[in-house]
């Protein structure tokens, strides 16, 4: 097999470019065959269809990153045959019939209080508080410029459910964030145990593990790459 190129699918509250770091890690590795796609964040079907579009523009095997939101957008979108490999990035890996709200409500995180809804359905983090519910691991002046240009999803969003997912067909590996409060730690734990990844590694780290440890994330990314390749 020839090697994959890397789709990185970012999740709620922030775009493509949440992946910058690890993206300058890789390619320091010499992983030239980097992709990221744009979510509209309007709802999973969405959000599904576009990562699909882009892995279809692929000429050879793909794997497929999700951080938060972005996993439960893989584990819909990561059943297409180029789809060697999945790694879920403090993420979201519902299972069929389960959306990303559902697994919430099982733990909430300790940041739950700090989203906010606005008048035309979309859910935001208070921007005077997204670094310490999203990014309390990076410094002030990064989690400003987050807080301020975050992509805010439709609320509805967080209800749509997942059909077949890819993790019950795919390799997967999994990053759980220790102290995270967007995701729950404990829900991340479960996540991981029950899709019985090739590798999980858990990180002292927030909700922006890929802002803030892209060296660890970029030797995950890099394992299931090695791993799918052989």
């Amino acid at each position: 097999m020839s090697t994959p190129t890397i789709v990185l699918v970012h999740g709620f509250w922030g775009g493509a470019a949440h992946w910058a770091k690890v993206i300058v890690e890789l390619d320091r590795r010499g992983h030239r065959g980097l992709r990221a796609v744009e979510l509209p964040l309007t709802s999973l079907a969405d959000d599904a269809t576009r990562t699909q579009e882009l892995v279809r523009q692929v000429d050879g095997p793909v794997v497929l990153v999700g951080h938060s939101y972005g996993g439960a957008v893989i584990s819909e979108a990561g059943n297409l045959p180029n789809v060697a490999g999945l790694v879920y990035v403090a993420a979201f890996a519902p299972d069929a019939g389960e959306s990303a709200g559902q697994i919430s409500e099982e733990h909430p995180p300790a940041a739950f209080a700090n989203i906010e809804p606005d008048s035309d359905g979309r859910l935001w983090i208070k921007p005077d508080l997204f670094g310490e519910s999203f990014a309390q691991d990076l410094p002030a002046e990064e989690t400003l410029v987050m807080g301020v240009t975050q992509k805010a999803p439709l609320g509805s969003t967080f209800g749509d459910t997942v059909t077949d997912p890819a993790w019950r067909h795919k390799p997967s590996w999994y990053q759980v964030s220790a102290d995270d409060r967007m995701i729950h730690p404990d829900n991340q734990r479960r996540m991981a145990a029950r899709m019985e990844p090739r590798g999980t590694v858990e990180l002292a780290a927030s909700h922006a593990s890929l802002a803030s440890q892209p060296a660890a994330i970029a030797d995950l990314v890099e394992e299931a790459v090695r791993s799918v390749t052989l």
